[in-house]
């Protein structure tokens, strides 16, 4: 398989999962300002939509959207339960929380890294953010994490959200619960890896 990505972007969300997993990958890097491969070739020409993360199977299908790709991947390795079973309620609650990392906290983001976007309505977004940021807090309490005592695809997606935080001045300390998950992913060996193949490691 190969993954296309980009450093820090929401492709660390699958690269995590396929490190979890063991899954053998080729890590493809993606510019996505000029739209070009690590090789020069159009990144467009793979992915249409232009952004990752884009996963090219073994069979040269092209699997796109992070929510997607991640329980792909999961369920190519059911014994690492990274994801539970289809069918079963708790595979409907990890969709639920992939939805909402997706589309409550990830795309509520898109503002704050935009030079053009005034400042106001960054300030509302940044309010935004909190509030559900806040009820995240609220639903991890003292657990490991969000379903529970086992790590799954979900807080993939969501270490790599948070820690999007310092980049455009989102202050995560009003959370306590937030911050010590974000350390207890982030030592994750796995993770670890991932970041360090990344060039995010500090």
């Amino acid at each position: 398989m190969k993954l296309y990505y980009a450093p820090g972007a929401c492709s660390l969300s699958p690269h995590i999962v396929l490190r979890e997993a063991g899954l053998p990958v080729q890590l493809v890097r993606v510019d996505l300002r000029t739209g070009t491969t690590q090789d020069g070739a159009d990144f467009r020409a793979i992915n249409e939509k232009g952004y990752v993360p884009a996963l090219e199977l073994p069979d040269g299908q092209v699997l796109t959207e992070g929510s997607a790709i991640v329980q792909y991947l999961a369920d190519r390795v059911p014994e690492a339960g990274l994801a539970p079973v289809n069918g079963t309620i708790d595979r409907y609650r990890l969709q639920e929380w992939l939805s909402f990392l997706s589309t409550e906290l990830h795309k509520q983001f898109g503002p704050l890294f935009d030079p053009a976007a005034e400042p106001g309505l960054k300030a509302r977004q940044g309010e935004r953010i909190g509030r559900r940021l806040a009820w995240v807090a609220g639903r991890l309490g003292d657990g490991a994490y969000l379903m529970g005592d086992r790590f799954t695809v979900a807080d993939a997606y969501l270490f790599v959200v948070l820690s999007w935080a310092p980049h455009v001045g989102l202050d995560l300390q009003p959370w306590p619960a937030l911050l010590a998950y974000q350390d207890r992913v982030r030592q994750r060996p796995a993770v670890q890896e991932a970041l360090r193949e990344e060039g995010l490691m500090m």
